[in-house]
């Protein structure tokens, strides 16, 4: 079945050449020029990727990007012609996967796709007895990819509940930025490490009562990150 991508950018020559360019991979690929647009698309497509502009008519990029969060987990790989790294860390925050900044090579552009869809297609959580992990007030459902705090269910992103499955599992192990960009985004990911901090950091605002003072995802300073059992 072919993939099907959303491109979302108001210059319409940009998303011609997407679009083609996809196209010809086997893709099948949708259009949108503005924000209100790719809201409506995004609901209604069942997309596998969008490719979405920051800078954007109605609504902008990372607010498009935080109001589809709130009902998909469908990767999004933000456009940027901005190169200062708080928009690129700001993405991440709003729940993107990955970022490119304009001007891009669209041979670039198609091989984060890939690494993308190659990584979610080939997803396998760490095997574990038991699917289910209590902590406290924190409840993971390994199998349905589902978090509860105090019987709440809490919507994390892809990449945020990866994160806390891997460490979960493996309970007062550090695991290092390092290993964590490697195991949770792959080895062929082009970010940094920062990109580990904004995910812990978004991570504890939405399971720890006081971010500040975590109780379940700790820091081991200089090294790394850990889940305290």
């Amino acid at each position: 079945m072919a993939k099907k991508v959303l491109v979302v950018d108001d210059e319409k020559l940009i998303v011609k050449g997407i679009r083609f360019s996809l196209m010809q991979d086997g893709m099948e690929v949708d259009c949108a020029y503005d924000g209100e647009e790719a809201l409506e698309k995004a609901k209604t497509g069942n997309y596998d990727i969008i490719l979405l502009d920051l800078m954007l008519p109605k609504i902008d990029g990372f607010e498009v990007c935080r109001m589809i969060r709130e009902f998909s987990q469908v990767p999004i790989v933000m456009l940027t012609a901005k190169s200062d790294d708080m928009d690129k860390i700001l993405g991440l925050e709003y729940g993107a996967d990955d970022y490119i900044t304009k001007p891009f090579n669209i041979l670039e552009v198609k091989a984060r796709i890939k690494v993308i869809m190659r990584r979610t297609e080939h997803h396998e959580p760490p095997v574990s007895e038991n699917k289910i992990i209590e902590k406290g007030t924190l409840k993971i459902d390994c199998d349905g990819r589902r978090v509860y705090v105090a019987d709440k269910e809490i919507n994390l992103t892809a990449k945020e509940f990866d994160m806390l499955e891997l460490l979960a599992l493996n309970p007062n192990k550090v695991y290092s930025r390092e290993n964590l960009l490697n195991t949770v985004w792959g080895y062929e990911y082009p970010g940094d490490a920062r990109t580990v901090d904004v995910h812990i950091r978004r991570l504890r605002e939405k399971i720890e009562a006081n971010p500040s003072e975590p109780r379940f995802v700790h820091t081991k300073w200089g090294v790394g990150y850990y889940f305290r059992v």
